[in-house]
């Protein structure tokens, strides 16, 4: 899969952009707004959450098969540096899968510094 598309569901409603996936990777554009700070001014955790767990998810599903459904089960994010308002990227990668448990890890990046990194373990499940 390669140009922009919408990443689906909440995710693409704060405007992640699904840049690439395939085998086994994938990566997320997304700009900063002003609706996506704390009162902090700085870029909200939660937003950087969602935008891992929905790379990691993108990097899942180009490794599954029909009636095969990434679910997350375990999501560790581990704040860097606070973001600001601007354009980010996060790039996914599939670590480790088993038959029922997926192992994933993903990176945030935001004018060339981390940002955040993150790990976390998928179910996979049957539709």
């Amino acid at each position: 899969m390669s140009g922009h598309s919408g990443a689906g569901g909440f995710a693409q409603r704060i405007g992640a952009q699904v840049e690439d996936a395939d085998d086994g990777g994938a990566r997320i554009a997304f700009e900063v707004g002003e609706e996506h700070l704390n009162p902090a001014g700085t870029l909200h955790g939660g937003v950087v959450a969602t935008l891992v767990d929905t790379a990691m998810g993108q990097a899942i599903r180009t490794t599954t098969g029909d009636g095969e459904v990434p679910a997350t089960s375990q999501l560790t994010v581990t704040y860097l540096r606070p973001g600001k308002p601007g354009p980010l990227a996060v790039t996914a990668r599939l670590r480790t899968r088993g038959a029922h448990l997926t192992v994933c890890e993903a990176d945030v990046e935001q004018d060339g510094e981390a940002l955040a990194h993150a790990v976390a373990t998928f179910a996979l499940l049957r539709r």
